[in-house]
């Protein structure tokens, strides 16, 4: 049994609510590409980087939450204009990041098991 909780949200406006609905908790968000009707993202790194990433999770701290966060579609992630990039900083799909800290993990990092289990596991 996991010893974490998975919240699956799309969209900025989604992210934001269930975020301070976990004050005080430790909170890890993956951003990626929305999927398509067969569960695959237009993004190719996300869906490189989703099997490893959930690879890890069993090394997240207890009563952590996990956030798989959808972006969007293509047009709309390259907007440099979405609150993504403008009110999070977010430079690329896919991003781990540590919620409440600096530490995050963009694209080609989230290939590497070890830099994800040493987030997970900071």
């Amino acid at each position: 049994m996991a010893n974490y909780t998975e919240i699956p949200v799309h969209g900025y406006d989604e992210y934001t609510r269930e975020i301070k609905k976990h004050t005080g908790k430790k909170v890890f968000a993956l951003f990626c590409g929305d999927k398509n009707k067969e569960g695959v993202s237009w993004c190719p790194q996300c869906a490189k980087a989703e099997p490893i990433i959930r690879g890890e999770l069993c090394h997240l701290p207890e009563g952590a939450i996990f956030i798989y966060c959808q972006v969007g579609d293509r047009p709309y992630w390259k907007d440099p204009t979405n609150p993504f990039k403008q009110k999070m900083h977010l430079t690329g799909v896919p991003t781990l990041a540590k919620v409440g800290t600096p530490q995050k993990l963009t694209e080609e990092q989230c290939f590497n098991a070890e830099l994800i289990r040493m987030l997970f596991e900071e």
